[in-house]
């Protein structure tokens, strides 16, 4: 089934299983596929972000489960909290799940990553979709699952065009200007091959 994803500036991405069938004006996407399911979308559509500190965030900070929120609180564990704890190699594989979402959650798209060591961290981050890019030694700036928070030039992934995987991301802002100013929070929708991987509630 074919559906396409538009956003408040009539831009719109046609979506063929996990592809782009199609990148053009709402209207004409609409014309040229009339039996397509249209999902419109509060903002902008961009071809995500791309999180330079995939390794940092995923294999050198512990995200708590909810649930040990009253113990852990509810930020990303890190130094000599993160040595405290000494996760077992299941516990680094759910942190990695969670820290994978919050990723998602950001309109991340893709992570920058050295080899991961951890097989449980590997595995999370396979099964959770993002695109894995690689990278030579740590970049600077400060980890955050908000790429535009990190101090470094922000990356988008490439633009989408037809035939194209359908990996992209709304945020509820007017424009780009908006975006760098108000940030990844505003993500309100995260697609990856096709699949609604975060939609804001």
């Amino acid at each position: 089934m074919l559906t396409i994803h538009a956003d408040s500036r009539g831009r719109a991405l046609a979506v063929r299983g996990a592809w782009i069938a199609g990148a053009a004006p709402l209207d004409d996407l609409v014309a040229a596929h009339p039996a397509a399911r249209v999902r419109r979308w509060p903002g902008i559509l961009t071809p995500g972000l791309v999180n330079p500190h995939g390794t940092e965030l995923l294999e050198g900070a512990y995200h708590p489960d909810p649930r040990e929120a009253g113990e852990l609180g509810t930020g990303p564990l890190t130094g000599a909290a993160l040595a405290a704890l000494a996760p077992d190699e299941a516990r680094w594989g759910a942190s990695a799940r969670r820290g994978v979402q919050r990723m998602l959650a950001h309109g991340t798209v893709a992570v920058a990553c050295e080899e991961l060591r951890r097989r449980a961290v590997r595995d999370a981050l396979a099964r959770s979709g993002p695109a894995v890019v690689g990278r030579l030694g740590r970049p600077g700036g400060v980890p955050s699952l908000d790429p535009y928070a990190c101090g470094l030039p922000v990356e988008f992934a490439p633009p989408r065009e037809q035939g194209s995987a359908a990996r992209f991301a709304v945020f509820d802002v007017p424009d780009e200007t908006a975006l760098a100013e108000r940030g990844a929070a505003t993500c309100v929708a995260t697609v990856i091959e096709g699949r609604l991987v975060y939609r804001r509630r």
